[in-house]
């Protein structure tokens, strides 16, 4: 079964905070140091050269939907029934959603040199991010014209949403100038997979209830590029079809009193969609058949997509990749006498670059030898509260983590999915979760009085540039 509005307002439903894990900063893992470039992953003395994930998928994932839909997508995606209930027809109620996802196939790096405290490393990566904003009515129309008063509705689906799915290629380097300062970047390389794009500008619906049929008027524009495939193994093969590129910035500065200020501009693109991909002005009407059938959603699904279609012209656009600035500052204290229980909590500030996107969030760390358990509360401009937990054995050669940075959100959820709990209407639907793991090999970093060998090279590129440019000598 076609569930076009379904699938596309509900945006996949399968993975807003487009997937950077609050509950990872200052972990020092190695996803840790690719998503907030400044940050370190080796400790000379202790760990080993090379740190590499061996091909395990380091995944996140997230979403939130909120609404008057959320109960009745939630109850018609896992129970196969619509209820309408909380849907509000006439009044122009909008639904927001917003997803994310993010997997590091590969993830490998090297500590180049024990001077200059420098790290080089390479990834392979597939994001995906989406957002979107429907009417209840968008919802509604699916199960029929019942919950519809009237005969005749004016911008009643004047939805808005996208999303985007990528392939990146590239390296990263962190460099410690100074004994307070590190710098460090990701470049990558992008390849595009798939992007829809769709604006209504203006709707208009007529139920024609005696002959069991609707004409369905649409005007905006649509834009869509498919790769290679039918959204299988062979659509996420690399391909430099629809090429970009992509940046990440990261700084680190601690303070005399051992405040670790950390600033970050991430994800920070754009990708160039190839000349076969599609744009549609649409301004067209149609009329759906069996509006009150057991086939209504394909009668619906093959008209709007039709309308959507109507104007299709070939050509390549160009998209921009979601980019974020981040701000961040943290600072550890030994909870006990014998310096076992660390304590390291952590202020985090998140503003999304091209959208109104705004977060906050507390991330508490608490550590205790080799298991790291922490509690993250995190708050956003759409008024969202969140509770976040992580678990994480680490030590200085692995790192095995799991969470979720919204824990009860994602429980009710899952309850709900496997039927444990019916779903109702709360200030919003979501979930998230992700999952960790890597290793390092290797000779260990060793200081000179301790080692005959070791990577002891002169200080790196921004290094030296940067006791050029300021006469130091650190």
């Amino acid at each position: 079964m076609k569930k076009f509005l379904l699938i596309s307002c509900f945006l996949l439903l399968a993975g807003k905070g487009f997937s950077q894990q609050f509950s990872q900063y200052n972990t020092g893992t190695l996803f840790d140091s690719f998503e907030n470039p400044a940050q370190r992953t080796f400790v000379p003395d202790t760990s080993k050269r090379y740190a590499f994930n061996f091909i395990v998928p380091n995944f996140s994932g997230d979403f939130f939907l909120t609404g008057n839909a959320q109960s009745t997508l939630v109850d018609r995606a896992f129970g196969g029934k619509y209820n309408n209930n909380d849907l509000q027809i006439g009044k122009n109620k909008f639904n927001y959603a917003n997803m994310s996802a993010s997997a590091y196939t590969l993830m490998f790096k090297v500590f180049s040199s024990l001077n200059g405290d420098a790290e080089i490393g390479f990834f392979t990566q597939t994001k995906l991010e989406g957002r979107g904003a429907f009417t209840d009515e968008s919802i509604a129309v699916f199960n029929g014209p019942g919950a519809f008063g009237s005969d005749i509705y004016d911008n009643v689906f004047n939805d808005h949403f996208y999303y985007q799915i990528y392939n990146s290629i590239g390296f990263s380097y962190r460099e410690k100038l100074t004994k307070q300062f590190a710098i460090g970047f990701k470049l990558g390389m992008l390849m595009g997979i798939n992007y829809t794009k769709l604006n209504i500008y203006e709707s208009h619906i007529s139920f024609d209830n005696s002959n069991d049929a609707a004409t369905l008027a649409l005007r905006g524009k649509y834009q869509q590029s498919k790769g290679p495939g039918n959204f299988d193994t062979q659509s996420f093969l690399p391909t430099t079809r629809s090429p970009g590129a992509q940046i990440s910035i990261g700084t680190s500065y601690k303070t005399e009193d051992n405040v670790t200020i950390q600033a970050n501009i991430k994800d920070l693109g754009f990708i160039h969609w190839y000349n076969e991909s599609h744009t549609s002005e649409f301004n067209a009407t149609r009329t759906i058949h069996d509006i009150t059938g057991p086939k209504r959603e394909d009668s619906i699904f093959n008209q709007v997509n039709r309308i959507l279609r109507s104007r299709s012209l070939p050509g390549s656009f160009t998209t921009a990749t979601n980019a974020r600035f981040e701000l961040s500052a943290t600072k550890s204290y030994w909870v006990d006498n014998n310096n076992s229980i660390k304590y390291s909590p952590t202020l985090i500030a998140s503003k999304e670059l091209l959208y109104a996107g705004f977060t906050g969030a507390l991330v508490n760390h608490f550590q205790y030898k080799k298991y790291n358990f922490s509690l993250t509360a995190a708050y956003d401009d759409m008024n969202l509260f969140n509770i976040g937990t992580q678990f994480m054995i680490k030590s200085y050669n692995g790192e095995f983590f799991i969470g979720t940075d919204r824990l009860l959100k994602t429980a009710g959820l899952a309850g709900a999915i496997r039927g444990y709990s019916s779903y109702s209407n709360g200030s919003f639907t979501g979930a998230n979760f992700f999952l960790g793991f890597s290793l390092k090999f290797g000779p260990v970093i060793e200081h000179p009085l301790n080692a005959s060998t070791i990577p002891n090279g002169e200080k790196g590129f921004l290094g030296r540039l940067y006791n050029r440019l300021f006469k130091t000598y650190w």
